[in-house]
């Protein structure tokens, strides 16, 4: 027997080798012992399979491959080639090809599986791109192709390839805490240790949100993780939006984040430097000055047109950008574009714009400068000057790698690798800092720390925690792939964090608030210490008032019944005596009255009820509780759709309420959990509340309920709309609402018999009208005379079922 051992994370997973060998085991049972190993690489040898026999070891899929049966055949080569290929272009011509093959076959080859089935089939599998389009049931993989794949997956030894797949990966995370964390395996090439530096280059035009904080947060792991720095560079090259005060307010979310890096710059240091670099690119005859408008510029580069000023001579280009330079009235009029291409596939290459004029003053150098770089040149430029050795960037700057990457040879400066990551986009959350600053502008939200916004003040205000959203974020990893993400994960890991420190205290429903007397309770008020959390005696001790009348929600008061057994949390049990209702005040209970049963079992009443006492001390505290909506009702704004279209009517809902004395003495920014209510974080104080209120902002905890679009269209306004009679509509409205009317309108006149054309009163439906002929055609083909199609003068009649 020959063994071979597959790597669980290899890049692509071999499963060609391991589908040829459970392949193989179906002719001859026991051939090849095949096992998953955890990691990249198998053992010491580095590569993704192994196989070990008497005669030899061999390492690598491609070899394996090759000492298979069936693996030296024209189609194994096709999957570990063609289906193999890195570049989509090449893999997509195999699809296409494959696709083709299978339109009239069952298989590859052959009247059964094959070999070329396994091998084929295990090409697919370990390819990503496929698994993805799969997934979405995209149709661009071609209906034979998945209809091949999916009987091909059926088979015993796909089935077995895949079930020791998925024990081994469960065998290797039993145990783990870190089952969730997301791979970090970047690929960095010229990885150095102790000689990595990484960037993170906000722009100071707004405050940092959740997108933010991942490339923060992942810069710096990888600066850390390699013993490097971390430089974090403000890209301050647009004077129209830039602030000083969004800079501090960068620098204080990252202090918040844990994140310190070892230097902080600016673009604007190097001003003069990226002036002297254009100017070498236009010497080089790289680089020229453009005056085409705006418009005329965007539809040449669309249709790729070189523009009228790409051939301007090397000193007709030095002196226009010197007009840029001073700001005149023709500079103003002009951009300088590198020339790199005008027609490549890629727009991002068709002779981008690398400097532009603004006479806004510049917060940090005033009024010295006329115009400035853009972000796509100063990137790449001040990264090789500061000594950057990877540049970590989200995927939508992926078509512009290669600008990136121009810009090194062009001007002869010290190249840096550059590797991409997914972006976090949430559902129902707007990241555009336009957008955003849309909100603030228009008043629907007071600021940018409003809990509503994604920003990181924000949901630091709604009850997220540091240490939630740097394990959100790792958990994501450097993964490539873009997603639209749902609220729910990073909530319920806040629930993990907060749960066990977030201590304990009651709040009841000031509306409708029922007073309840307790036979029984004690004469006097008393003040009792109770823990604040009964798992975490570190917490500390509350005051908890018992007294002989005490307060119970409406909505708990209405759900008891006479006789019933009850339990009132942190006391005992009671037995409800009497419910009493005014029945002038309809249905709501006014008063209770119960009796304590402290023998009584806690564990065998349904009902555990909070309650609220007082004592002369120790009143309890009015409160309001506050929970929030999406700021817009769609999932996800597509390009050109107007944000005030999909505005939420109501974001913001208050509830007044009583809360235990405790929580009078809790600071700003407190978590707490209000029993048998959830997670709540004090916003404000009763010290800093011109109404004497504390102020506690419910937190999500993950469950659907709590992230869900609590917003809901009026039925009202809909039934409103579906009135409305489209332009162009006849008067009487539709046959079907005439229908309607005559059937209201025999109701209300039994008496009145229908017309002749009046509808089936059993359907509400307008007779169909008579047909007495059908539509003359020509004849299409040839002078032949046909016979007449029988004239059609009647309908079918049907007799009324009911």
């Amino acid at each position: 027997m020959a063994s071979l051992t597959l790597a669980q994370k290899g890049t692509p997973a071999p499963y060609i080798a391991g589908a040829l060998a459970e392949f193989a085991n179906e002719a001859a049972p026991g051939s090849y012992d095949v096992a998953w190993q955890e990691g990249s690489a198998v053992g010491d040898a580095g590569a993704t399979a192994v196989l070990e026999s008497a005669a030899a070891t061999v390492a690598g899929e491609r070899a394996v491959v090759a000492e298979l049966p069936g693996g030296r055949s024209e189609w194994a080569a096709f999957a570990v080639g063609r289906l193999g290929a890195a570049d989509f272009k090449d893999l997509d011509a195999a699809l296409a090809e494959l696709d083709h093959h299978l339109q009239m076959r069952s298989y590859v080859a052959g009247y059964a599986p094959s070999a070329a089935d396994a091998a084929v089939w295990g090409a697919l599998r370990a390819s990503p791109i496929v698994q993805r389009n799969l997934k979405a049931k995209t149709q661009a993989l071609g209906e034979a192709l998945v209809r091949w794949y999916t009987h091909i997956a059926a088979q015993p030894f796909a089935q077995r390839l895949a079930a020791s797949l998925a024990d081994a990966a469960a065998s290797a995370r039993k145990g783990k805490k870190t089952a969730d964390q997301g791979s970090f395996d970047l690929g960095l090439k010229n990885v150095v240790a102790g000689a990595v530096v990484t960037r993170f280059p906000p722009e100071p035009s707004g405050y940092m949100h959740v997108g933010h904080a991942k490339a923060a947060l992942l810069n710096e792991h990888f600066a850390r993780a390699n013993g490097g720095r971390l430089i974090l560079r403000f890209d301050d090259t647009n004077p129209t939006k830039e602030r000083a005060e969004f800079e501090d307010a960068i620098t204080e979310d990252l202090a918040t984040l844990g994140i310190t890096p070892d230097v902080v710059s600016h673009t604007s240091d190097h001003f003069q430097y990226l002036y002297e670099c254009a100017v070498r690119l236009i010497e080089r005859g790289l680089a020229y000055v453009d005056d085409t408008d705006k418009d005329t510029m965007a539809e040449e580069r669309k249709h790729g047109i070189a523009s009228r000023c790409r051939d301007l001579s090397v000193q007709d280009n030095l002196a226009r950008f010197e007009q840029m330079r001073l700001g005149t009235d023709f500079g103003l009029t002009c951009c300088l574009r590198a020339k790199i291409s005008i027609d490549n596939p890629n727009g991002a290459m068709r002779d981008p714009a690398i400097y532009r004029c603004n006479l806004t003053p510049h917060h940090r150098t005033g009024k010295q400068w006329k115009m400035y770089p853009l972000y796509d040149f100063c990137c790449p430029v001040v990264d090789s000057l500061e000594g950057v050795t990877h540049a970590l960037r989200s995927m939508e700057y992926r078509d512009r790698n290669p600008q990136y990457k121009w810009f090194f040879g062009a001007l002869g400066i010290r190249p840096v690798e550059i590797q991409d990551f997914s972006r976090m986009n949430f559902v129902y959350t707007l990241l555009s800092k336009r957008k955003l600053q849309w909100f603030v502008d228009t008043g629907l939200v007071p600021g940018w720390d409003d809990p509503r916004f994604p920003t990181v003040r924000g949901i630091m205000r709604r009850g997220m925690t540091v240490e939630a959203l740097r394990q959100y974020v790792l958990m994501q990893g450097a993964s490539q792939k873009n997603m639209q993400l749902e609220w729910d994960k990073i909530w319920t890991i806040n629930k993990r964090v907060i749960d066990p420190v977030a201590p304990r205290h009651t709040a009841l429903v000031k509306k409708g608030l029922v007073p309840a007397t307790l036979v029984g309770g004690p004469d006097a008020p008393t003040v009792r210490d109770l823990p604040r959390h009964k798992k975490n005696p570190d917490l500390g001790a509350k005051q908890t008032v018992f007294s002989s009348m005490v307060f119970v929600d409406q909505a708990d008061a209405a759900s008891l019944d006479a006789n019933e057994e009850i339990t009132l949390m942190d006391w005992g049990n009671a037995i409800v005596e009497a419910v009493e209702r005014d029945p002038a005040a309809g249905p709501a209970v006014t008063a209770l009255r119960l009796r304590l049963h402290l023998d009584g079992d806690v564990k065998a009443t349904k009902k555990k009820i909070t309650w609220l006492g007082q004592a002369p001390d120790a009143h309890p505290v009015e409160a309001m509780l506050v929970d929030y909506d999406y700021l817009i009702t769609k999932r996800k704004l597509e390009e050109g759709e107007d944000v005030a279209d999909f505005v939420t009517p109501t974001t913001r809902f208050e509830e007044p309420a009583i809360v235990d004395a405790n929580v009078a003495r809790l600071p700003k920014g407190t978590i707490l959990q209000l029993e048998r209510r959830g997670y709540y974080i004090v916003d404000q104080t009763a010290a800093d509340s011109e109404l004497g209120l504390v102020t506690l902002i419910a937190i999500p905890d993950g469950r659907a309920s709590s992230v869900a679009l609590k917003h809901q269209p009026d039925p009202t306004a809909t039934a409103a709309a579906a009135e409305k009679k489209p332009a162009g509509a006849s008067k009487g409205g539709s046959a079907w609402d005439k229908g309607r009317q005559r059937q209201q309108q025999q109701k209300k006149d039994p008496s009145a018999k229908p017309a002749a054309d009046a509808p089936d009163a059993s359907l509400a439906l307008p007779r169909p009208q008579d047909v007495s002929g059908m539509y003359p055609t020509t004849q299409v083909y040839g002078d032949m005379a046909l016979d007449a199609p029988a004239n059609i003068t009647t309908m079918y009649q049907t007799k009324k079922f009911y």
